[in-house]
């Protein structure tokens, strides 16, 4: 665009977490993507290696090479899963305000976020497609989007493959896994989720994607469903994850 570097010089984009002004960098004049400023950048925790192999969940020490956590070593729902970095600071604001405060357009910024950090993951993963964790119906009404698709629509794009939306799904109404433990939140969603074509997933590499990885038990509940469809592959990535104390 012609009059885009006299665009963002009058009218510079702001910063989708602290509302602040972006330098306009580059040498094509365009701003940073994705529009989150280096002050609110450097507040985030993305998360390092090491990691657990399967589930992706970051070790204490600061140095050493990946492996299987003890917890993967008894049970992983997980073919893999990775997220991009720590839910805290700037990210848990834009987190909660892009799944509570109907601001739709956060899963840009959020999409591109994951997608910088978990790139070479992702691609290695070779996913023929990409199929965002599903929201029951009654809960897509009230909030009106799912910011799990709007995510995974940013990863497809990215990657050139399409998102499957509908196939599958939320089989039954759950209650918010938000203040429920560990085992509750198993028990929540054991069962809630199922594949309503399975020809069309059967044999596939398959890309999960959400928003926030807490305990695990949405994504492993959906990867139990997707399993009995003898799927090739699943690899869950999410924005952010919680760390348990």
């Amino acid at each position: 665009m012609l009059f885009r570097p006299l665009i963002d010089l009058l009218f510079p984009p702001l910063c989708h977490a602290c509302k602040g002004a972006i330098p306009v960098t580059g040498a094509e004049g365009t701003p940073p993507q994705p529009f989150i400023c280096a002050g609110c950048l450097g507040k985030i925790s993305f998360l390092e290696s090491p990691l657990c192999t399967l589930c992706g969940a970051p070790f204490a020490t600061d140095a050493g090479s990946d492996h299987v956590c003890g917890a993967c070593l008894s049970h992983s729902p997980f073919h893999t899963c990775r997220s991009a970095a720590v839910l805290g600071g700037p990210l848990q604001d834009l987190i909660h305000r892009f799944k509570y405060g109907g601001k739709m357009h956060l899963g840009d910024p959020l999409g591109l976020l994951a997608w910088q950090r978990l790139e070479r993951f992702i691609a290695q993963a070779r996913p023929d497609c990409v199929v965002p964790v599903p929201l029951h119906r009654r809960r897509l009404r009230q909030r009106g989007y799912n910011q799990s698709q709007l995510i995974g629509e940013v990863l497809g794009k990215k990657l050139g493959v399409p998102q499957v939306v509908g196939n599958l799904s939320r089989l039954r109404w759950t209650e918010p896994q938000t203040g429920l433990d560990a085992g509750d939140r198993v028990t929540n969603v054991k069962g809630a989720f199922g594949v309503r074509e399975p020809e069309a997933l059967a044999g596939k590499r398959l890309l999960l994607v959400d928003d926030v990885f807490t305990t695990g038990s949405t994504l492993g509940a959906c990867v139990d469903a997707l399993r009995e469809v003898e799927v090739a592959a699943v690899v869950a990535v999410t924005v952010a994850r919680g760390l348990q104390q």
